[in-house]
């Protein structure tokens, strides 16, 4: 299958409810407003799209010179094992600045093999305040 990555200044909620969902991170869906701030207020979008339908992206926060925080990485189910997580990551690098640009990315519990598995560097400087919902 042919898988086109791309920046996307926009990006639908309801495209990204739909893959997030079927890849299984949990963002908060339930909250259409919730959804649609955080997909405006994000400054970089790389989507991986077959056929035109949206089968994984990435949503981050960057400065575009110095860092770039890599919010949401979600591939579909049905389309993981194909390299479409490692590659949105290595296009958002590309985009957020290469190696002039620190990507920070924080794991959830059930992907931390995905990023051992892609041998993607792990800081053990991190400190973060929890959301509480």
């Amino acid at each position: 299958m042919n898988t086109v990555y791309a920046r996307e200044d926009w990006l639908g909620a309801d495209e990204y409810i739909d893959v997030v969902v079927k890849s299984g991170l949990v963002r908060p869906v339930d909250d259409r407003g919730r959804i649609e701030r955080m997909l405006a207020h994000a400054n970089l979008i790389v989507t991986a799209r077959q056929d035109g339908k949206l089968v994984g992206l990435a949503r981050s926060l960057s400065d575009f010179s110095l860092c770039c925080y890599l919010a949401d990485l979600a591939v579909d189910k049905a389309c993981q094992g194909q390299g479409i997580g490692k590659r949105l990551i290595e296009e958002t690098r590309r985009q957020a600045g290469g190696d002039q640009a620190t990507t920070l990315l924080l794991s959830a519990p059930g992907a931390v093999t995905f990023y051992e598995g892609i041998q993607m560097p792990k800081a053990d400087n991190c400190y973060l305040y929890r959301r509480k919902g």
